[in-house]
């Protein structure tokens, strides 16, 4: 399986009621960000049989305007396993639920997020530490107990990507 492990973009400042932190949507850099990974996968040709997401707000918006650039036209799956505070034995039971998809998106919050990435690319009893920005994508291929990190992009990096991608692409108009 490929876990695409995605933490949602920008959303501006922590809020302290926990209540209103949770509906806490994406500001408009995020929103931007959610542009430039969705299409830089959508030019990699990425493709995801589902995509999984935190119920919080902004990991949603994330999960949708991604999905959106990369033509995902299924529903987006919401699950407690990828909230704040949820543990790694809560991931790998939400993984066992989609164990028969060949490729899935998970969208949630850190530090968790990067906890269950780096708990899922070693064998059992260590943990790597990757410490996914906001709006970072990693591409994971998961096996039996352990996984191999195939990638890891910064939003920055996927803008740049994303521009020399357009860029190339585009005829040469210039004349001689």
């Amino acid at each position: 399986m490929i876990i695409y492990f995605l933490r949602h973009a920008s959303a501006g400042e922590h809020l302290l009621n926990p209540k209103k932190d949770e509906k806490r949507a994406l500001d408009k850099d995020g929103i931007e960000q959610c542009g430039y990974v969705g299409r830089a996968l959508a030019a990699i040709e990425a493709q995801v049989d589902v995509i999984i997401s935190s119920p919080l707000k902004r990991a949603t918006q994330t999960a949708s305007l991604v999905g959106n650039e990369m033509g995902y036209e299924g529903k987006l799956q919401i699950e407690t396993a990828l909230r704040p505070g949820a543990t790694f034995a809560d991931f790998r039971r939400m993984l066992e639920k989609y164990a028969d998809q060949e490729s899935i998106m998970v969208v949630g919050h850190n530090p968790n997020l990067s906890q269950f990435l780096g708990m899922a690319i070693c064998e059992s009893g260590c943990e790597a530490s990757v410490d996914l920005k906001k709006g970072a994508v990693a591409r994971v291929e998961m096996r039996r107990s352990s996984g191999t990190l195939l990638w890891c992009w910064t939003p920055k990096a996927l803008r740049t990507f994303y521009a020399t991608a357009v860029e190339s692409s585009r005829p040469n108009t210039s004349r001689k």
